[in-house]
């Protein structure tokens, strides 16, 4: 973790630390205003004892005397001290307010008192002084009748303090200020480091070991009208999707995927609209496209393309109808559209057979490309069937939903079926993430476009085939 870390997650959840912020500062003010004042009162005591002639002074022994201040120290809080300056009830309580302290090379003690009331803070340290001269007066006699060898002079009588010593508003603003800063990125960053989902290409990109071809952002109209691209249309989701295009007619020149499987580690992350779009965005471009719909348990095509779906590639499959029956052409320029058909009971034996590699082999033969809409990896194996008979695979991660560990596990299981991953894409990523992470190149531009153009977006009709 560096000092950029701190300031990307800073930026990030700006809005959360500015409340524990506020919090914290009403927190503060609500403790300042319920906290009692203490005042402090401070007295002075000089200890001295006979010099050679027999005389009082405080620097003959000075060390010794020194020495033997810290034990008056704790006698000046003991209870038999302080039991004769106030009641017994109130002698702990005393006993917590007394603090007594030796000035470091000298023989001076001094006492601090603390009260709510400053007089009585005041008048408390003076009766313990006095009281402990007469204490000290009587133990340091070696007989009752002998004179004292150590005596203990009031310097400085205690004052009635005329400012409370606490509480400080401004120090507990700012010990409130720091405990709240330490508390909210301490639980981002525990949150951060906990928080195994996808949120960046570089991230599925190591998780996968294949490179990110897409990043798709996200558009609220994209739930209510995934097909959202046209020709010309200038929207941040259309520029994704055509950018999604390029790479991919990039990828192993000398070996062009002619099937390619779409798939997802788990259910709703995008693998149908990405089919859909990445076929639309081909066709666009001049490329005889054929999307197939190989979803036999909750397939999707049908209700975006707003075409007949009862008939299909089950159909075909099992010799109930031709293929040149049931392929559909929708939109202009026109795209090929294969339905599932009927669901049927036993889907991965289905699309596992041998009927469905002839049925591959026939398509690529006859298109440039042919997109397969396969269900989610993990559920089932209907994906890794697939994978196992088509060219390639690409792997579609959602932002904020799909963990590393899922696309390790979806990995793991292409690679056992020896399936080539030609790439991943990262969906539904939020145009604030792509601007802190870096990036999503592009968004920004077409975010005033696309939001001028999602009210005029319409779903392409079908045409009658």
């Amino acid at each position: 973790m560096d000092l950029l870390y701190f300031i990307r997650l800073a930026r990030k959840n700006w809005v959360l630390i500015l409340l524990s912020l506020i919090i914290s500062v009403g927190a503060s003010l609500v403790v300042t205003a319920n906290m009692p004042p203490k005042y402090v009162a401070t007295i002075t005591m000089l200890f001295s004892s006979f010099d050679k002639r027999g005389a009082f002074s405080p620097a003959y022994q000075v060390d010794t005397l020194s020495q033997g201040a810290q034990s008056y120290a704790k006698l000046l809080t003991s209870r038999r001290m302080v039991s004769q300056i106030t009641t017994a009830e109130d002698v702990p309580h005393l006993q917590q307010s007394i603090t007594a302290e030796v000035v470091p090379g000298t023989v001076l003690l001094r006492a601090m008192v603390s009260d709510q009331n400053p007089a009585r803070a005041a008048s408390l340290a003076n009766a313990l002084g006095a009281k402990f001269a007469i204490l000290v007066d009587q133990i340091e006699r070696p007989t009752p009748t002998s004179r004292p060898t150590v005596k203990v002079t009031i310097v400085d009588q205690a004052e009635v303090p005329k400012a409370p010593v606490s509480p400080v508003p401004l120090v507990n603003l700012l010990v409130a200020l720091l405990i709240a800063l330490v508390v909210a990125f301490s639980s981002l960053i525990l949150r951060d480091r906990l928080d195994t989902t996808i949120k960046s290409p570089n991230e599925l990109q190591h998780n996968s070991n294949s490179s990110t071809l897409g990043i798709i952002g996200y558009e609220r109209a994209a739930r209510r009208n995934p097909l959202i691209l046209r020709p010309h249309g200038r929207s941040s989701r259309a520029e994704a999707f055509r950018s999604l295009r390029t790479n991919l007619q990039f990828i192993g020149i000398d070996k062009q995927p002619k099937s390619l499987v779409i798939t997802s580690c788990l259910p709703n992350e995008g693998k149908s609209s990405t089919c859909s779009n990445l076929a639309i965005t081909l066709t666009q471009a001049g490329w005889r496209v054929l999307l197939v719909d190989a979803d036999l348990r909750r397939p999707r095509l049908p209700d975006y393309f707003g075409i007949e779906g009862a008939v299909g590639l089950t159909d075909v499959l099992i010799g109930k109808a031709r293929l040149s029956e049931v392929i559909q052409t929708w939109g202009e320029p026109r795209l090929s559209v294969l339905p599932s058909g009927q669901i049927p009971p036993n889907p991965s034996e289905l699309l596992g057979s041998r009927m469905m590699r002839q049925l591959l082999d026939q398509l690529t033969d006859k298109y440039d490309i042919v997109i397969i809409d396969a269900p989610p990896l993990l559920p089932v194996t209907d994906a890794a069937t697939l994978a196992a008979v088509c060219d390639g695979v690409m792997l579609v991660a959602k932002y904020g939903k799909t963990r590393q560990e899922h696309i390790q596990r979806a990995v793991e299981q292409l690679t056992s079926v020896k399936a080539r991953i030609v790439g991943t894409v990262l969906n539904f990523v939020p145009a604030k993430a792509s601007k802190y992470g870096g990036y999503g190149y592009g968004y920004g531009y077409y975010e005033s476009e696309s939001a001028k153009e999602e009210a005029k977006d319409t779903v392409m009709t079908p045409t009658a085939v």
